[in-house]
């Protein structure tokens, strides 16, 4: 299969130039957003549920082999956009306790699996261990599952868990393409905070329909706020506070590292929008951000960054303070003054206290699914939420599996602490700082999971290639020179 697919790609580019496989890719992402907008007002809502998902895998499948840069930003916004999607086709056709069209960002993500099989043999003589050591973890994590519990819950744990690891993969294995990989994930992230930043304000204004409707049916209006306008937690276009929350935090770190004329609109939406969310966690994580790449660039770039910020709160300032937005920041602000009478706080504190020695207790695990469980009266999947990434890590690998993965995510911290590249590449100092960032909330959520993962395991996975690319180069560089 493999010796097929270079014949293909090899065909692909003999006969067809960049351009002609780049617009190719751009017909297969129109074609796919005017079949969705098709199905759903010409009265085929219902079978979205299986034609999204679907289709999805083809173009993703197709973009894979084409023009991979097209596949990764279609990756990036399937995990921004489905779950919008998929509350547009619940409010049309009735609410899915099966959540089924969520699977679609997943299924675009396996597509990359096919890159850890050809590349995993070698790969740990070019800096992939880390990357195989989690994978192991993992797969361990899984076997326990599949003779604990039953295979819907199994399976379900293995896309939250695995998909980061082989996209992240996937990524460092193209470091020869690091500047134009680096170059579309900025563009897609400009776009985003833009997109899904705009819609959180109309959100929390407006309260559409379809987003209360899913506030009500999920049952989380206790922790998203009320379903009336200027009563929400804005969550945007994703699927909670919490991934909105990891999405917008690594989106205005990475405005940091871009320049154009959107960049001051995106700010000014994407502030707002992060603040009405109201996600405490994500805003630490920003600082602490902030506070990274100030401390690893250059004193010319931090000049710059520092002015950046300026500009940045001379625009937001002024809409924080335009009533009720200025009563539902300054509330949450307050609130870091009085964590002891929060219940948020509180509540993990007591899941810490009641937890933590039995999850350290726990050699083997429960394994992959063990807080996925399916309702059989209703058919819906539940979830019981651990609010910590170190809990879930042990209670569901065990410390068998915990050592692989735990190992491999901190082998990459502490190389990628070490990367010089950050003092003059200011996408590595940003990607390194978002990856570590998000790692360190992992204390207080499960950050290695699905989106939020996603963002931790492939920004880490960008610093290394770009340590990589730079490396490349500088040995040519050399040896050119030394000609």
């Amino acid at each position: 299969m493999i010796s097929q697919e270079i014949h293909f790609n090899s065909f692909l580019e003999a006969h067809f130039s960049p351009q002609e496989r780049s617009l190719q890719g751009w017909l297969a992402i129109v074609g796919f957003v005017l079949l969705t907008i098709t199905c759903y007002f010409a009265g085929a809502a219902g079978q979205l549920r299986l034609i999204y998902p679907v289709t999805a895998l083809v173009v993703a499948v197709f973009l894979y082999l084409r023009h991979p840069i097209l596949y990764i930003g279609f990756t990036w916004w399937m995990w921004f956009l489905s779950p919008l999607v998929t509350r547009l086709v619940d409010y049309r056709v009735g609410w899915d306790p099966t959540r089924q069209m969520l699977i679609a960002p997943y299924l675009v993500v396996f597509v990359t699996i096919a890159t850890f099989l050809r590349h995993c043999p070698r790969s740990a003589r070019q800096g992939g261990l880390p990357f195989i050591l989690a994978f192991i973890g993992v797969f361990y994590g899984f076997l326990v599952g599949l003779i604990y519990h039953a295979p819907v819950p199994v399976a379900r744990g293995l896309l939250d868990w695995l998909s980061p690891i082989i996209f992240a993969f996937h990524l460092f294995m193209n470091w020869r393409d690091y500047p134009t990989y680096r170059q579309n994930i900025q563009r897609v992230f400009l776009w985003t905070v833009l997109v899904i930043g705009t819609y959180g304000i109309y959100q929390f204004v407006v309260a559409p329909e379809w987003d209360r409707y899913w506030l009500i049916e999920s049952k989380l209006f206790t922790s998203s706020g009320d379903p009336v306008p200027f009563g929400m937690r804005v969550w945007s276009t994703l699927h909670s506070v919490g991934p909105f929350g990891a999405v917008m935090q690594t989106g205005l770190l990475l405005l940091f590292t871009s320049s154009g004329p959107l960049i001051f609109p995106a700010s000014a939406v994407g502030y707002v929008s992060f603040l009405l969310a109201q996600a405490r966690t994500n805003w630490i994580g920003w600082l602490l951000g902030v506070i990274m790449i100030m401390g690893s660039v250059k004193a010319k770039i931090q000049m710059r960054l520092l002015a950046i910020i300026v500009v940045m709160a001379i625009c937001v300032i002024p809409l924080v303070t335009i009533e009720p937005i200025s009563d539902v920041v300054s509330d949450r602000l307050e609130s870091f003054s009085n964590l002891e009478k929060d219940t948020s706080f509180k509540d993990r504190s007591d899941s810490y206290d009641r937890n933590l020695s039995l999850a350290l207790s726990n050699g083997l695990g429960n394994g992959l699914g063990n807080i996925w469980k399916v309702n059989e009266k209703t058919g819906q999947i539940e979830v019981f939420v651990l609010d910590s990434g170190i809990l879930d890590m042990f209670f569901t690998l065990g410390w068998f599996g915990a050592i692989f993965y735990l190992g491999g995510l901190i082998m990459i911290i502490f190389s990628v602490i070490q990367y010089r590249e950050a003092h003059f590449d200011s996408f590595v100092s940003t990607a390194r700082a978002i990856g570590i960032s998000s790692c360190a909330q992992l204390v207080i959520g499960s950050g290695m999971l699905s989106v939020a993962g996603m963002i931790l395991w492939g920004f880490l996975a960008m610093a290394m290639a770009a340590h990589k690319y730079y490396q490349h180069q500088a040995r040519n560089y050399d040896i050119s020179t030394f000609k």
